[in-house]
């Protein structure tokens, strides 16, 4: 198959016109109130009755004519006979004269002859025992009423002919209140934009399904993420089966959601290269309005139809078919759905940091939000040119790159960076599009060292958010001025006025599997055998303390550092988190890991000692205040307690 490279890139405009000039509406169906909520109507609905259909009681009491009570007071209450009662659900047996009172309950039916009520703490009741007339109890009423005091009308809620709710009415629970007074059992509303997902790739598996790592499969993300922002903008999300590479399979699974849906989307097999054929599929079977979009992430974007139902194709990568998802789908979904852009969902901050970017392209940047603390007072830190004189949240990019699905999962919204501009200043204000109206920015934010005990201590807090970017890029993100909090360990030399909010220590070492089959007793059996060894990456505080340790062993032996590390296979392989290497161990991929005590009892993995390191925690100085930042401190005292 020929590669075909990519047309001329269209514009984000001309992404949405052709977007926009796809029919999404599926029409109009009834549904039944029970099912109503959040569905837009598509006519008015007039009140057929009045609500409520007749004169009620607004409170427990007496129902009485008000002329009978003009005057009264405390000191001088009119006296009235009591020849009944009547209450809620059923119909009144008895008419009022002149001098009488019917005790009624509320919501009750008003009985012929009362025109008003009075409630039954301003009454008083006469014992008559003795009486000749014992039936009829005598009521003293302390205070005057007027007519209509305390009685609802009939139609006083909702008159029959009146207006109830209009054309384009989203549905809330109180107009389910509304309805179910009317008597309105069903209701027209838009049906919901019928959206197939269709994930495309050999290598995709379903969540839940084996994982066969070996072969590069990866569990899909794409259709998860994408059905949930089509239910989230109003539309009913198919997930159809996972269609390969192969042109046939593709085009079967495409025509069969394109048969019983209002929208296809698919992900993956959008780009210009030999096994990306999807494009060719539209092409020849339906009309293919572009093929790719001046924006980033996401240039690999289609727009066409297929049969007769719209299609577009997003990225294979998550982060680039949320971002296009997001940005040129979801707001035709809710067009056709009737669901209004929510207007909660954008905030205005503060970059934290200064951000490059010179590609010609419109960039949907995934940005986290941070909330200064209550003590900044407009100096801030030395190195950090950020305005701190006001609270608006601070806005920091988190981006690992268009195939890393935590850039969203650590990130609260979208900043759109025009094709023109070159660099956003620190400081600079900039509009951020929530990902939804419910985000919350996290209470604190963290980033440094990935420790365990550090995970325990943030299960304290209320909506953490920890980035384990290493102990340097920590300290390094600490004197920029954005994060609460960062975390070191090991001999990291710290170059911050930050406060030192408490700390722990964590014994060190290396991790072997169960029983130590090989026999390892320490780091000279890396050096000095064939062994398969799994180190950290570079800003873990535990490669600094083994690069410590090799160089003593060098030392002692008289020979060169880099020596000594070019003889331990494996050393230069450094895997993020903290469990990451041991867990190469138990899959048989290596003979020992770089790895804590904790990590080895937790996975059921031997541990040999190297040592022991210190764990630190440093704030922001001006986040000291904040709530969070004096939560995490008390936490950490109480650590140091438990492990005094």
């Amino acid at each position: 198959m020929n590669r075909k490279e990519f047309r001329d890139l269209a514009s984000p405009a001309e992404a949405r016109e052709a977007i926009d000039s796809l029919s999404l509406e599926g029409g109009i169906e009834r549904v039944p109130l029970t099912d109503a909520r959040g569905r837009t109507l598509v006519a008015r609905l007039d009140a057929e009755l009045d609500v409520p259909g007749f004169d009620r009681a607004s409170l427990d009491g007496y129902a009485l004519t008000a002329r009978d009570t003009f005057g009264a007071d405390e000191a001088d209450p009119a006296a009235l006979e009591v020849v009944g009662s009547v209450h809620a659900g059923e119909e009144p047996a008895v008419e009022l004269e002149a001098g009488q009172a019917v005790e009624i309950s509320t919501g009750a039916v008003m009985p012929d002859g009362a025109d008003a009520m009075v409630p039954v703490e301003r009454t008083d009741t006469v014992d008559n025992t003795g009486s000749n007339d014992g039936e009829r109890t005598p009521l003293l009423v302390r205070t005057a009423v007027a007519p209509g005091d305390n009685v609802m009308f009939a139609g006083a809620d909702v008159a029959a002919g009146e207006r109830a709710l209009g054309p384009g009415t989203r549905i809330t629970p109180r107009d389910i209140g509304l309805l179910s007074a009317l008597g309105i059992d069903e209701v027209p509303v838009r049906s919901k934009p019928r959206v197939g997902i269709v994930s495309t790739g050999d290598e995709l598996v379903r969540p839940g399904d084996e994982l066969d790592s070996d072969r590069g499969e990866i569990y899909d993300v794409n259709s998860y993420t994408i059905a949930a922002g089509v239910e989230d903008a109003g539309g009913e999300a198919v997930l159809y089966p996972h269609a390969g590479d192969e042109q046939d399979e593709m085009e079967r699974v495409l025509r069969d959601a394109a048969a019983e849906c209002d929208l296809v989307l698919s992900s993956g097999s959008t780009s210009a290269s030999a096994v990306d054929v999807i494009y060719r599929v539209i092409e020849e079977q339906g009309e293919l309005l572009l093929h790719g979009v001046s924006v980033k992430p996401g240039k690999p974007m289609l727009v066409g139809r297929l049969a007769d139902s719209a299609y577009v194709g997003l990225p294979g990568y998550p982060v680039s078919a949320m971002m296009v998802f997001r940005t040129f789908v979801a707001p035709a979904i809710r067009e056709a759905a009737g669901v209004p852009e929510p207007e909660s969902a954008t905030v205005t901050g503060r970059m934290g940091r200064e951000e490059r970017y010179g590609e010609g392209r419109l960039r949907l940047m995934p940005v986290g939000l941070v909330q200064r603390g209550p003590n900044a007072e407009g100096d801030g830190d030395a190195a950090s040119s950020v305005d701190d004189s006001d609270n608006t949240p601070l806005v920091y990019p988190v981006d690992k790159g268009s195939g890393a699905t935590t850039s969203l999962a650590q990130a609260d919204g979208v900043v759109e960076v025009g094709p023109e501009t070159d660099y956003l200043e620190a400081g600079e204000s900039v509009r951020v599009r929530l990902f939804s109206p419910d985000v919350r920015p996290p209470t604190l934010l963290g980033v440094g060292e990935d420790d365990p005990t550090l995970n325990r201590l943030l299960d304290h807090l209320e909506n953490p958010r920890y980035l384990p970017v290493g102990s340097r890029p920590g300290l390094r993100r600490l004197r920029d001025g954005v994060p609460d909090v960062a975390v070191t360990a090991g001999p990291i030399e710290r170059d911050t006025d930050a406060t030192e909010l408490g700390g722990w220590t964590r014994e060190w070492g290396l991790v072997v599997r169960p029983g130590n089959p090989d026999e390892i007793e320490g780091l000279s059996d890396l050096v000095d055998r064939d062994l398969q060894f799994v180190n950290r990456t570079s800003d873990s505080g535990l490669r600094v303390s083994l690069e410590r340790a090799l160089a003593g062993l060098a030392d002692d032996r008289g020979a060169g550092q880099r020596e000594l590390a070019e003889s331990i296979t494996g050393y230069d392989l450094g895997l993020r988190a903290h469990e990451s290497p041991a867990r190469t161990v138990i899959a048989g991929e290596a003979d020992a890991a770089l790895g804590l005590r904790e990590t080895a009892d937790h996975l059921s993995l031997e541990f040999i000692p190297l040592g022991e390191q210190s764990v630190r925690v440093f704030a922001n100085p001006d986040r000291t205040a904040k709530a969070s930042v004096r939560e995490l401190e008390t936490a950490l005292a109480e650590t140091s307690n438990e492990g005094a």
